[in-house]
């Protein structure tokens, strides 16, 4: 038999019913603000329309980076609902601060702005629970039902399976689970935690070739590309539609995404969550946030520097080299806490009761006031408020040796304040596990980062304060 001379190539997924969906919210939100406009007897006119049509813009933009209309039918209505909250709130402030930057003394209608606001997320959280309502209600009862089987007894199929079940709404119904390969713990899993095979490859090409099986899903491990090649081709002779699903799961994966070139499939397993539009928001957010905390801490700072200057001989401000984004040398800005100023290729962590700490120092460490000065290196550019702390470059060198992925944490700029940080992971890291701590925090963070991410954080450090024990 001759092989298909064309193979073709891979396209991003992009359904008509997303944008379809799409057109229906931004419908939504017109109507929410002409109903808002109906009930306190206020005309449409111009005034109106425009903040409606870049309102209804905005939320769509928060709407993508939130991920709403990517897959929706797999997310729980919870998380579908809070994701469309947050974007109409986020769309919502930015349209009144920009209404209100551009004109100080416009003549909206307050009443109308407070209900509409509440209106237009309640009438689209509202349509999609009715809309999964109804799609579940019709597959439960059989109707646009599909059949599946999953090739590979791997813990990544049994992954796929445990969620494709946990979302009844999907109309997915498992045949089971086929594979060729004997039994053993790195090679397949057993009964008691997959249940009896429902049969080998020849078993299921059956099925397939008779129509029992809708979608099969392929979930072998990587290094068996051979065997894959071998069992698609068997599978063209038949009409069952053949996804195989890569178990990049051995990696680990940050911020990873599904590209093409020129179809060809691209998959990073490290990358930066800031790509041009989110590194410009993130940027935005570090130039807002200093713009509110700057005001407010510089008369703090003023004292702080006149009270080091007069208890105790050395500059003011301590400036050390670490590492920033991408793992280049940067100067962080703190306020001296000791009568020492280490900046070398050989650095002792500060310790309980350290003879290099002045009175005052000890005060500042303690309150974490001796990293104010670390906002003015956010304006120039080289930090950011919130993300990973930079460690001094003797440490870096040190303990990427120690922890495989340390340097991941370059990935973003170093921040102010972290996850890690709200976590507990502060002061002395004097054993392997406490900095592993560390790091496992700030990848979680470059690997979930988001605006409302950050602004919890910030929130929290605040909530939490900035006195801690454990700096010393």
């Amino acid at each position: 038999m001759n092989q298909m001379p064309y193979k073709g190539f891979i396209r991003p997924h992009h359904s008509k019913l997303h944008t379809l969906a799409r057109t229906i919210d931004l419908s939504l939100i017109m109507a929410a603000l002409y109903v808002s406009l109906t009930v306190y007897d206020v005309p449409l006119d111009r005034e109106y329309l425009s903040p409606c049509l870049i309102g209804s813009a905005l939320f769509i933009f928060f709407a993508e980076n939130n991920g709403l209309y990517h897959g929706w039918r797999g997310s729980p209505m919870f998380d579908e609902a809070v994701h469309i909250l947050i974007s109409w709130l986020g769309a919502f402030t930015l349209l009144i601060s920009g209404l209100y930057l551009y004109n100080p003394n416009y003549s909206y209608s307050i009443e109308v702005m407070e209900l509409w606001l509440p209106l237009a997320p309640f009438s689209i959280i509202l349509l999609h629970t009715i809309q999964r309502g109804c799609l579940s209600y019709l597959r439960t009862h059989g109707f646009n039902t599909r059949t599946y089987a999953i090739f590979g007894a791997t813990p990544l199929g049994l992954r796929l399976k445990t969620g494709l079940s946990e979302m009844p709404w999907l109309g997915y119904e498992l045949i089971g689970f086929f594979d060729d390969r004997a039994e053993s713990e790195d090679r397949r899993l057993g009964p008691d935690q997959i249940g009896e095979l429902a049969g080998g490859f020849e078993d299921m090409l059956e099925k397939a070739k008779n129509g029992e099986i809708d979608h099969i899903y392929i979930t072998l491990p990587l290094r068996a590309e051979k065997r894959i090649s071998l069992y698609v081709q068997q599978l063209a002779d038949s009409t069952v539609s053949v996804n195989i699903v890569p178990d990049f799961f051995t990696f680990n994966l940050i911020q990873s995404k599904w590209t093409n070139v020129q179809g060809i499939p691209v998959v990073s397993v490290f990358d930066t969550p800031f790509d041009a539009l989110d590194g410009a928001a993130k940027r935005i957010e570090d130039l807002v946030l200093c713009m509110i905390i700057l005001p407010i801490i510089a008369l703090p700072m003023l004292l702080i520097a006149i009270a080091i200057k007069l208890t105790s001989p050395g500059p003011v401000i301590f400036k050390q080299y670490r590492y920033g984004i991408k793992g280049e040398q940067i100067e962080v800005w703190k306020f001296r806490s000791m009568t020492v100023c280490e900046n070398g290729d050989s650095i002792k962590q500060a310790m309980p009761n350290d003879k290099r700490i002045t009175p005052l120092g000890a005060f500042l460490r303690r309150t974490s006031l001796d990293e104010l000065p670390q906002f003015i290196n956010v304006v120039q550019g080289a930090m950011s408020v919130v993300g990973p702390r930079p460690h001094a470059i003797a440490h870096n060198e040190y303990y990427r040796k120690q922890i495989q992925g340390y340097m991941l944490r370059h990935k973003v700029k170093p921040g102010i304040t972290g996850q890690a940080q709200i976590n507990g992971c502060r002061g002395e890291t004097d054993t392997l596990d406490k900095m592993e701590a560390r790091i496992h925090h700030d990848l979680e963070y470059i690997k979930q980062w988001s605006l409302w991410l950050d602004i919890k954080i910030v929130f929290l450090t605040v909530l939490k304060g900035f006195v801690s024990k454990q700096a010393y």
